[in-house]
């Protein structure tokens, strides 16, 4: 009908996702799969992310429907004054709740790989400026602890390399709990502190800086290899020594991963099936290690990128202790309460400007592809 509400294009991603969703939860009924550990804990986690974003989008579902009832009963013109008048007063609560939840899930389709991270190592690393560089480098530290201790995130301090007046040459955390990248990652780059040294006779300011890498944590790499989609096989006689046949029987063995071209070749066994098999085990570790060194080469490259020359013209957020003043550069947002900063109580506010300008550029990237 002409006044219904309609769904915004990209929300058909969104229903391809409640597709998968029942196909995982059917596979999960399958008692082939029910007695396969590992197979079980993979799809649950899938569903469990899926889910996410699946529980609100059947709210939506249900806020929609409901919306365009009352726009039909407003528009359709056989009810009666008091009934359209009641459908009129609903409208407005549903619209609203409608545009909450259409905005809930269009930030959550395009961080969804970000917030499927449970898990992240965080470096922090005192740049130019000396002890007083090492000094600030230890109150990021504190300033972290501080933040997920608030969030109920959980911090193991997996190295520690202290500076000769308490401070911190380097630290190396893991932070794991729900959600845990979605917001830390703004916290990758230079920061840079302006102030007085203790050990400033002059009463100086001085501008020192640190940096501080994000990064997911490497998960193991799973590989699923369709052995007859993903593999091309070849067949041969296993050749003895001085050019004779093993035996008459085609045996040997020679595996090609298509998406990779890494080969395997298998001869020792007489048995053609023993062959294929210990070559598909050497084929799927090498790939593995493929995939993996892949990985680890990727998140080497981002930690370098955030972590940069540490000097203190490369910065994302500036400590200004004589005007009590937190900026992030990125946002152009000023905080003015630098215990509170420092304490990691008024992170928040610095993280929901950083997430709201990272939506809208990717939703306008969203857009133009």
């Amino acid at each position: 009908m002409a006044h219904q509400v309609a769904d915004p294009s990209w929300m058909a991603r969104i229903e391809e996702m409640a597709r998968r969703a029942e196909q995982v939860a059917a596979e999960m009924n399958r008692p082939e799969v029910a007695g396969d550990g590992v197979r079980m804990v993979r799809l649950a986690q899938e569903h469990g992310q899926l889910e996410k974003i699946l529980k609100p989008y059947r709210e939506y579902r249900t806020v929609t429907d409901q919306l365009n009832e009352s726009l039909d009963i407003i528009h359709g013109g056989e009810a009666d004054a008091e009934l359209r008048e009641l459908a009129e007063m609903e409208r407005g609560e549903l619209e609203a709740r409608r545009a909450k939840l259409l905005a809930l899930l269009q930030e959550k389709l395009v961080t969804g790989d970000e917030a499927a991270v449970s898990s992240l190592i965080l470096e922090i690393r005192a740049g130019t400026g000396g002890d007083e560089a090492a000094l600030f480098a230890g109150e990021l530290l504190e300033m972290y602890k501080g933040y997920a201790a608030r969030h109920g995130f959980k911090v193991e301090v997996l190295t520690l390399s202290a500076s000769e007046l308490g401070g911190v040459r380097e630290a190396i955390l893991n932070i794991t709990g729900e959600e845990v990248y979605l917001n830390l990652r703004f916290e990758a780059g230079g920061h840079r502190v302006q102030r007085v040294p203790e050990t400033e006779s002059q009463g100086r300011i001085h501008t020192s800086a640190a940096t501080v890498a994000v990064l997911p944590e490497p998960q193991e790499v799973e590989i699923d290899i369709n052995w007859d989609k993903d593999v091309v096989e070849h067949v041969s006689r296993a050749g003895g020594p001085g050019g004779q046949n093993v035996n008459k029987v085609s045996s040997a063995i020679k595996l090609e991963h298509l998406e990779t071209g890494i080969t395997v070749s298998m001869r020792d066994e007489k048995s053609q099936h023993k062959n294929r098999a210990k070559a598909r085990r050497i084929l799927m570790s090498r790939v593995y290690e493929h995939f993996k060194s892949q990985q680890e080469r990727a998140l080497a490259a981002e930690r370098r990128d955030m972590v940069g020359s540490g000097d203190r013209s490369q910065r994302i957020r500036t400590y200004n202790f004589p005007q009590n003043r937190v900026t992030d550069h990125r946002v152009g947002l000023d905080v003015f309460d630098i215990p509170g900063v420092l304490s990691g109580e008024r992170l928040d506010e610095f993280h929901a400007a950083l997430r709201e300008r990272d939506l809208r550029l990717r939703l306008e990237r969203l857009s133009r592809g």
